[in-house]
């Protein structure tokens, strides 16, 4: 089979691979595949979890415990620095 890449996403997939340390193509692909392959599974396996989390947020929201919306950006600022 052949695959052809848009030229945006043929140099993103050159830089991986430079970054990456690949010695081919197909090692980088293989990698790229099995994450997809990981993260698709890691994701059905927390799915319940995951919605449970998103149902919660909404229930807290409809109870007006949010962050109003004007405030958000510099709260999620706060927090980013916080990581620091």
């Amino acid at each position: 089979m052949a695959i052809t890449l848009r030229p945006e996403h043929e140099q993103r997939f050159l830089d991986a691979m430079r970054a990456g340390g690949f010695e081919s193509a197909d090692d980088a692909m293989d990698t790229a595949l099995e994450m997809l392959r990981s993260q698709s599974e890691w994701l059905l396996e927390n799915r319940a979890a995951i919605d449970s989390k998103i149902q919660q947020g909404i229930n807290e929201l409809d109870r007006g415990e949010g962050i109003p919306e004007k405030e958000l950006d510099n709260y999620l600022a706060k927090l980013r620095e916080a990581e620091r």
